[in-house]
C-alpha cells in the first residue's frame, strides 16, 4: 500500500522531526549548488483544481531539483473535468506515475482518489486542510531558533484550512495554540475533536484577537475569504476588521515575536503592511522553505 499525505493527521512527531531536519539540509546545499538524484527516473503529476503561484513553483521546482519529472495537469484539460469518476482517474494516472500532488476543494476528493491511488497521493491544499503548508511553516519556526513546545502560537483571523492543519499539528508536537476568530467562524469541529482526544497540545479559542496575542511568541495570520468564498468578501471585510494583525496587536505579543502570513496578503486588511514588511516578519523565509519542506516531504513518501 503506498504512504499518503492527505491530512496533517499523517504525519507523526518522528516524521516531522525528519522533516525538518531534511528541510534544513536541503536548504544548505540548495544555497551550495549542490543537486540531489533521489527521484531519479520518476514522473510525479500534479492535478491542481484551484490556483497556485507559491505551491505549485515550489513543488515544480522541488521535483526538478529531485531529479523527477514533473506533469501539470489541469482538470479542465482532462476527462475528470468531464465527469470521468475519481476512481477510475486514479486507477489509470497512478498506473503512469511515481506520485501524485494534488490541490482541490473538498476533502473528499482527494481521500477518494488516493483510495484508488497506487502511488503516493500529497495533499497540495483543500478546503479543509494545507498540510504541506504547516509542515513549511512549522520548518520556518524552528529555524527562526524557537521550540514548538514552550512557545505560544496565536493566529488571528479565519478559522480556514490552514487552521485546521495547525490544529492537528498543535495535537501531534504539543503546541500551545491560540485561535481568535469572529463567532461563527470557527475550525473543523470534527478536526478539533480529534486533535483534542490525542492529549496533546494546548488549543484555545476565543473570540478576542487581543487575548490570542499576548506575550505571544507567534503571530500568524491568512486572508479572510478564502478561494471560492468571493461572494462573501464585503460581509467578511465587516466582521473581521477587529482581527487585523497591526502595530497594536503586535505590541502585545512577546518583543521577539514573529510575524507569519502563508500569502498571498491582501495589505490593509488582515494584516497592514508596515507589519508584514517589518522587521518581525519571516514571510519570505516561510515562503522559500515551501521549496525545502516540499523536498523533505516528496523524498519521504516516494522513496522511503
Amino acid at each position: 500500500m503506498p504512504k499518503h499525505l492527505v491530512s496533517i493527521f499523517d504525519l507523526s512527531k518522528s516524521n516531522f522531526k525528519k522533516l525538518f531536519k531534511r528541510a534544513a539540509q536541503f536548504k544548505k546545499e540548495k544555497k551550495a549548488g549542490k543537486s540531489h538524484n533521489a527521484l531519479k527516473n520518476q514522473s510525479i503529476g500534479m492535478i491542481f483544481e484551484k490556483l497556485s503561484t507559491r505551491t505549485r513553483v515550489s513543488f515544480e521546482v522541488a521535483i526538478n531539483d529531485l531529479g523527477a519529472s514533473c506533469l501539470y495537469m489541469n482538470p479542465s484539460d482532462m476527462q475528470l473535468g468531464r465527469g470521468e469518476s475519481i476512481a477510475d482517474t486514479a486507477k489509470i494516472i497512478s498506473s503512469y506515475l511515481d506520485g501524485v500532488i494534488i490541490r482541490t476543494y473538498e476533502q473528499d476528493r482527494i481521500e477518494e482518489f488516493a483510495k484508488h491511488s497506487t502511488v503516493p497521493v500529497i495533499n497540495a491544499l483543500t478546503d479543509l486542510g494545507h498540510p504541506t503548508q504547516i509542515a513549511a511553516d512549522l520548518f520556518t519556526i524552528v529555524e527562526q531558533g524557537k521550540k514548538l513546545d514552550k512557545i505560544k502560537l496565536a493566529y488571528v483571523g479565519d478559522g480556514n484550512n490552514i487552521v485546521n492543519s495547525f490544529i492537528g499539528a498543535a495535537s501531534i508536537l504539543g503546541i500551545n495554540l491560540w485561535i481568535a476568530t469572529p463567532k461563527g467562524y470557527e475550525p473543523d469541529s470534527n478536526v478539533l475533536k480529534k486533535a483534542r482526544e490525542s492529549g496533546n497540545g494546548s488549543i484555545e479559542i476565543v473570540n478576542d484577537p487581543k487575548k490570542a496575542a499576548e506575550n505571544a511568541d507567534v503571530l500568524y495570520t491568512d486572508v479572510w475569504v478564502s478561494m471560492g468564498q468571493e461572494k462573501e468578501t464585503r460581509k467578511k471585510q465587516k466582521i473581521f476588521k477587529p482581527f487585523q494583525i497591526n502595530d497594536n496587536l503586535l505590541k502585545l505579543a512577546n518583543p521577539d515575536a514573529i510575524v507569519m502570513h502563508c500569502l498571498p496578503a491582501h495589505k490593509g486588511e488582515e494584516i497592514t503592511e508596515e507589519v508584514l514588511e517589518g522587521p518581525h516578519s519571516v514571510i519570505y523565509d516561510q515562503a522559500e522553505n515551501k521549496l525545502h519542506m516540499g523536498k523533505a516531504i516528496l523524498e519521504m513518501f516516494l522513496k522511503e
